[in-house]
């Protein structure tokens, strides 16, 4: 091996963010008090060419796209409550955490985090074999919404 490959979240990011997807539905719902919201968002693989079927994207980037989503959701997290105790600012997302918090069951590879050395993640994230996923978040805002237009390369209209 030598100096110049990437370490392994590199590689991780990198795969992650070169996954192309659409979302087909997008929802939020507010919680019964009123000031917590659940955002679930249900998306699909595409490909930039028509024969490009999205269960052969989901078997080269879908470790990747859960680790680009999770690493989002970690850097967007705040701590909550008695979690400011363990909350460094600028602590990163590591590929040990995501193994810690990654899956697999009969429907796919799960990522869930709950709380992560002090952020409140709340992020469920599932990738099927078919190359449909699914990205839910509670208790977070819309900030799920805001990292799926980051990874399309979007800009949030904001005002100066």
């Amino acid at each position: 091996m030598d100096d110049t490959s990437p370490t392994a979240w590199q590689h991780l990011l990198e795969t992650g963010t070169l996954v192309p997807f659409q979302v087909v539905d997008a929802h939020t719902e507010a919680a019964p008090d009123g000031e917590n919201i659940a955002v679930r968002a249900d998306l699909v693989f595409i490909g930039d060419d028509v024969d490009a079927e999205p269960a052969e994207i989901a078997e080269w980037g879908a470790l990747g796209f859960l680790y680009t989503l999770a690493v989002l959701s970690f850097n967007d997290a705040q701590p909550r409550g008695n979690s400011r105790q363990d909350f460094a600012a600028n602590d990163r997302f590591s590929v040990s955490d995501f193994l810690q918090s990654v899956s697999f069951d009969h429907n796919g590879l799960h990522l869930r985090a709950d709380y992560v050395r002090g952020r409140c993640m709340k992020t469920d994230i599932t990738v099927r074999s078919d190359g449909t996923a699914t990205l839910a978040t509670w208790g977070r805002g819309e900030s799920a919404l805001r990292w799926l237009d980051r990874l399309q390369g979007k800009q949030r209209i904001s005002l100066v």
